[in-house]
């Protein structure tokens, strides 16, 4: 078989492509057509462990995991074969096909493009041998002139692909129009000749106040504008970079609480209204001082009036951070993101993310007087954990000789030690918590399934240990609590994403990843003129 494309351009980044390529894969997976997504090269540091080319295991981005999923399909690092993970301002690490590249990331950024191309193009051709759709993902815009002669991910692979193109604009940040108009304007006439629709997004109001300009714009362009998707913050998926939201979230993402019995929109397709809720699993709050579980670990309750404030350090290399929104879905949580001590106040938990830089985030970190929240936290019996760069930091020291990440005494919260390693550890990892006390009493011999992606290899403080402090190892060479309990180190990325390791937290069954990628399609399906899906994967 050789699969038809469809692919998502944007006219600027954070358009909204990787929810509407999520959404398109889940469409067509429901037509019973087996789907791949692609995306030939993306920048993040969020990332996720896969199937690789020779039997092993590599990195994708995450969004390309997550539209795999959608999809009904085994995620294999083809689906992303060129990842740029950013180290520093000027700097990234180069993944291609799931492994790092040392030549690539040392290598010009200009001089890579036909160094990577063909493993680009042979990666697309395996998938579409492979498939009846693969729906392509672009990356920022398809018409900035400057970068168009070394083009790798945008028009080049949708004239490869000879891909039918959805253009989609954000008309939140207003100019929609001449967005639109000046991308179609800009690209070679054979390029334009592949742009079959129009999709504005994030559209607030009266779609019908929209006229003229559709007709008028479909008029200079042939193109017509093929959807009007409104506004959807809720949908469920994480934002493929940056911090997601910087306010504080109750749930759903509503940041506050209207008043009691005020109805307002809630991105629910056809646009109807909704009360406020704590979370997708409530619906309404109970009355005044009942009491029901929520997300205190140990299992304990609170009243309605109160809930679970998450403080996650929003540092400036924070690497993975889209494995939180699994808590922006939980009744009752409060998510803040931590950028100074004043937003940790009052928190229930903080949380120390994954970095890609550990060492620069741990000085980071010292610069903001963060350390010393964290220490007074955790002193006061506050809930702290750890994931990956953010367990590292929680030892005594990081131990740097091959020039990886940088040395640094570490916050001293477990007498733990990492030494970082030439090689790194990218693997898919299924392992059980041993016996834990204090708040994480409750993930007791739960299993959980996630991922490693890291240099580091920790290990108890030689010196402490002899003199009798030693962290408990409650996963082995995974995960380590202190003796207090309050405080939890674990190498493992999705925790989150777990449903087991969700319900021993916070006894509430959340939306499953299954929910989220229906809802899209929904939402789609919904509000995109009709045939215009089917149109697109038609053989001429």
């Amino acid at each position: 078989m050789t699969a038809v494309c469809v692919m998502v351009l944007g006219t600027t980044s954070g358009a909204g492509k990787s929810w509407l390529t999520t959404a398109l894969c889940r469409h067509y997976a429901r037509q019973g057509l087996k789907v791949a997504p692609f995306k030939a090269q993306n920048m993040s540091n969020n990332a996720r462990v896969v199937a690789g080319v020779s039997g092993g295991q590599g990195e994708i981005g995450s969004a390309q995991y997550f539209q795999s999923l959608a999809a009904q399909a085994e995620p294999d690092v083809r689906m992303n074969p060129l990842l740029l993970k950013p180290e520093a301002d000027t700097r990234s690490q180069v993944v291609l096909l799931g492994e790092v590249s040392r030549e690539l990331s040392d290598m010009p950024w200009r001089g890579r493009s036909e160094k990577v191309w063909p493993h680009i193009t042979a990666a697309l051709d395996a998938l579409r041998a492979e498939n009846d759709v693969v729906v392509i993902e672009g990356a920022g815009s398809p018409a900035e002139i400057n970068l168009h002669a070394s083009d790798i991910v945008n028009m080049r692979v949708a004239r490869h692909a000879q891909a039918r193109c959805l253009l989609l604009t954000d008309i939140d940040r207003g100019g929609a129009f001449a967005h639109l108009y000046g991308t179609w304007a800009l690209l070679p006439e054979d390029e334009r000749a592949l742009i079959k629709g129009f999709v504005l997004n994030k559209f607030r109001g009266d779609a019908a106040l929209l006229a003229p300009a559709p007709q008028m714009l479909q008029d200079l362009t042939g193109v017509p504008v093929v959807a009007t998707l409104p506004m959807w913050r809720q949908h469920g998926l994480p934002e493929e970079d940056g911090v997601f939201d910087m306010t504080p979230t109750l749930g759903t993402g509503v940041s506050s609480l209207p008043p009691k019995g005020a109805r307002f929109a809630l991105g629910r397709p056809g646009g109807e209204t909704m009360t406020p809720t704590l979370g997708t699993g409530v619906s309404s709050l109970p009355p005044e001082g009942e009491r029901f579980a929520l997300g205190r670990p140990g299992g304990e309750t609170m009243t309605s009036r109160e809930w679970t404030t998450i403080a996650v350090v929003a540092w400036p290399r924070i690497s993975n951070l889209d494995e939180f929104q699994p808590l922006k879905n939980v009744p009752g949580v409060r998510l803040v993101w931590a950028r100074t001590p004043a937003d940790c106040a009052g928190a229930d938990w903080i949380v120390l993310p994954g970095s890609k830089s550990t060492a620069a985030d741990l000085a980071w970190l010292r610069a903001q007087g963060l350390d010393r929240a964290v220490a007074e936290h955790a002193a006061q019996g506050g809930v702290v954990l750890g994931i990956c760069g953010g367990l590292q930091v929680l030892g005594e020291a990081l131990i740097d000789t091959h020039g990886i990440d940088g040395n640094a005494p570490g916050l001293g919260l477990l007498p733990l030690v990492t030494t970082f390693d030439a090689d790194k550890t990218v693997c898919r990892t299924t392992a059980t918590f041993g016996e834990l006390c204090g708040p994480w009493q409750a993930l007791s011999g739960v299993t959980a399934s996630g991922y490693e992606i890291h240099h580091g290899q920790t290990a108890p403080h030689p010196a402490m240990a002899a003199q009798g402090d030693v962290a408990r190892e409650v996963m082995p060479r995974l995960a380590w609590q202190n003796a207090a309990g309050n405080v939890l180190g674990c190498y493992l990325h999705g925790l989150f994403e777990d449903p087991a390791v969700l319900r021993a937290l916070f006894g509430a069954n959340v939306p499953t990843l299954e929910t989220v990628f229906d809802g899209l399609a929904d939402f789609l399906e919904h509000h995109v003129e009709p045939g215009v899906l089917q149109a697109l994967i038609h053989k001429d």
